[in-house]
């Protein structure tokens, strides 16, 4: 590891819930298992690639499926999927899969199919560290001793929980998200709805090396999901073209969504890409701009520009900033939240929201971690140039909100 935390004597925790300095465990001194999901938290956060052999199993009472796949990721965005092995119709041997921040690009080999997706504008979601982070949510969490993974010694981690809302849960290793297959009637049935995870956190690099979930009703097993990596290994170089998928020579290529006029570095620059005034939002640190995205839409959508800042240590918190020729909210749908003297509008729920529109232009600042950032961030941007606030169109029957 390139930044290794975890030291055999002791190492300093950086995240929430750790106090100053935490002892790294010796054989006379046995770990919780809250401190090792925490150290993990802060590996998965630190490394730069990862690469592994990744087996996977998936049973139900009727069904059972196994995959072997080959994964290389650059976290917490970039990952590369090579399937190897499977007996799973959805994800053949030969499949590939590989996802960038704006573009993901599959493989189909039964259809001889490249399917190219574009998603320029995408909100970032780090299910890694959200299945991790799971774990604190059981009732029971548990250490569990250590077992060899692949000849590394692990930390077993054991989480159970009665909640039927658990019964359908997310395995992070290979961050690749898999989940038991029940169906919502089976669930109703079940008497004695039970779920139990357990994480193998390797001892070495502190890293999630092995998952397995069980869902029981009672003493029988009725869902069982199994994730274990081999040939594990972190920060040792990955390049570029990993994270490219060029097609098989005579294979058919589709594009899905649409493909951004400009993904830009600078404001100058993706100001000379459209026709309107950009915006100069003032993002506090630790956020730094990521990327500018130029999207012409439909004529009836007009053209897009949104400003995407990430937190410098946590990729995966973002603040965006579009500026729209064209309204996409209904401010009778939102709740009124003026400010500055500007009539702003705003959407609660997983991802909070301002609108706003001034002499033609329709602003929308938005963060799923922060809403004090966006109100922060909207103050700064306001009615650029002091230009009169748009008054509501009234009577006018409008979509609800842009969706990227």
């Amino acid at each position: 590891m390139n930044r290794r935390r975890w030291l055999r004597g002791v190492a300093c925790g950086s995240l929430a819930g750790l106090a100053g300095c935490v002892a790294v465990p010796t054989e006379a001194d046995e770990p919780s298992a809250r401190s090792l999901v925490e150290s993990a938290l802060e590996t998965i956060e630190s490394v730069d690639d990862v690469s592994l052999r990744q087996t996977v199993t998936v049973e139900t009472d009727s069904s059972s499926v196994e995959r072997v796949s080959r994964v290389v990721r650059r976290p917490p965005i970039d990952r590369r999927l090579e399937v190897l092995e499977s007996t799973d119709d959805v994800a053949p041997a030969g499949a590939i899969s590989v996802r960038t921040q704006t573009v993901t690009t599959e493989y189909d080999p039964l259809e001889d199919q490249v399917v190219e997706r574009h998603h320029p504008n995408r909100l970032l979601v780090d299910y890694h560290r959200l299945g991790l982070e799971a774990l604190f949510d059981h009732p029971v969490l548990e250490y569990a001793g250590t077992e060899s993974v692949d000849g590394r010694e692990a930390h077993v981690v054991r989480a159970r929980s009665s909640d039927e809302s658990d019964l359908s849960v997310d395995l992070l290793v290979g961050e690749t998200v898999y989940r038991i297959p029940l169906d919502p009637t089976q669930v109703a049935d079940l008497e004695e709805p039970i779920v139990e995870r357990r994480v193998w956190i390797d001892d070495a690099t502190r890293y999630p090396v092995r998952e397995r979930t069980d869902v029981r009703d009672g003493e029988t097993r009725v869902g069982h999901l199994e994730v274990t990596a081999e040939d594990f290994a972190v920060d040792e170089g990955v390049d570029d073209e990993t994270f490219t998928l060029e097609p098989p020579a005579g294979a058919t290529v589709e594009t899905v969504g649409r493909e951004p006029t400009g993904i830009y570095d600078e404001r100058a620059v993706a100001a000379e890409a459209v026709a309107y005034d950009l915006p100069d939002p003032d993002v506090p640190v630790p956020y730094a701009l990521d990327r500018i995205v130029v999207l012409e839409k439909r004529e009836e959508l007009g053209t897009s520009t949104t400003f995407w800042y990430a937190d410098r240590d946590r990729p995966d918190r973002e603040v965006f900033v579009t500026v729209r020729d064209e309204r996409r909210y209904d401010a009778d749908a939102l709740e009124a939240e003026p400010f500055d003297d500007v009539d702003g509008y705003r959407r609660d729920g997983r991802i909070q929201s301002l609108f706003w529109s001034c002499d033609g232009l329709h602003y929308e600042v938005s963060s799923a971690h922060d809403p004090d950032l966006v109100r922060e961030v909207a103050r700064s941007i306001g009615c650029p140039e002091d230009r009169p606030v748009q008054q509501r169109l009234e009577g006018v029957a409008l979509p609800l909100v842009a969706c990227f």
